[in-house]
């Protein structure tokens, strides 16, 4: 896995690049802007980019419209976002774009190697890997009026799971229930968000942007 980071402050910077080549993986190049991170792009053709929400000049969403602009320079890369704060709109404009290959993650969650190095790897071989702690934060401020409020207690913790970017082997696992179990639970979600089954839409990705975009 090649690996291009992203990130203005110089010790993060360093510190995941020696924590990613301890894992045994090939950080190629780090940058501490917009500009150095896409010229890196270009000249090593990574697998994977991790970006900082918030980079120089501005601090405010270079980070993201650099994923953005590296992505159109090349379509199959993989992205793994870091910022400091849950930051909805961020989240969900990512998962609006389409989820293969895309994260969402805390910088808190980078010394939690363990589930760090997961959601890298989850998004490197195309998944999708949301915090598990803006999930909870975006559940906690849905509006009243939502349609996430005809799912059962138990639906809710499987889509916040899906939302994480889990599978339903996974999922299962996680909740203690069978796989049969959790296929019956997302049936129910679908219906109960209305999401019926059409070739345009991916229904769960678009249960899971119901999830975060109620978050407001």
């Amino acid at each position: 896995m090649r690996i291009v980071i992203a990130e203005d402050d110089p010790l993060l910077r360093e510190g995941l690049a020696l924590l990613l080549r301890a894992e045994g993986l090939d950080v190629v190049a780090t940058a501490p802007d917009p500009d150095g991170f896409l010229t890196a792009i270009d000249a090593h053709q990574p697998d994977v980019a991790i970006v900082d929400v918030r980079m120089p000049p501005t601090h405010t969403d270079e980070g993201i419209v650099a994923a953005v602009a590296a992505r159109r320079r090349q379509p199959e890369l993989a992205v793994l976002v870091l910022s400091a704060y849950v930051e909805q709109a961020f989240a969900t404009d990512l998962l609006a774009h389409g989820s293969a290959r895309l994260g969402y993650m805390l910088k808190e969650r980078v010394g939690r190697v363990e589930e760090f190095m997961g959601a890298l790897h989850r998004v490197a071989e195309g998944g999708t890997a949301i915090d598990p702690e803006v999930v909870a934060q975006l559940l906690a401020r849905s509006r009243p009026d939502s349609r996430l409020d005809r799912l059962s207690p138990r639906e809710r913790d499987v889509l916040a799971l899906m939302a994480e970017g889990l599978g339903n082997a996974a999922i299962a696992e996680r909740l203690f229930v069978t796989d049969g179990a959790v296929h019956k639970h997302i049936r129910s979600i679908f219906s109960k968000l209305d999401l019926a089954p059409t070739d345009r839409t991916d229904r769960r990705v678009a249960a899971v942007l119901h999830y975060l975009e109620n978050g407001k």
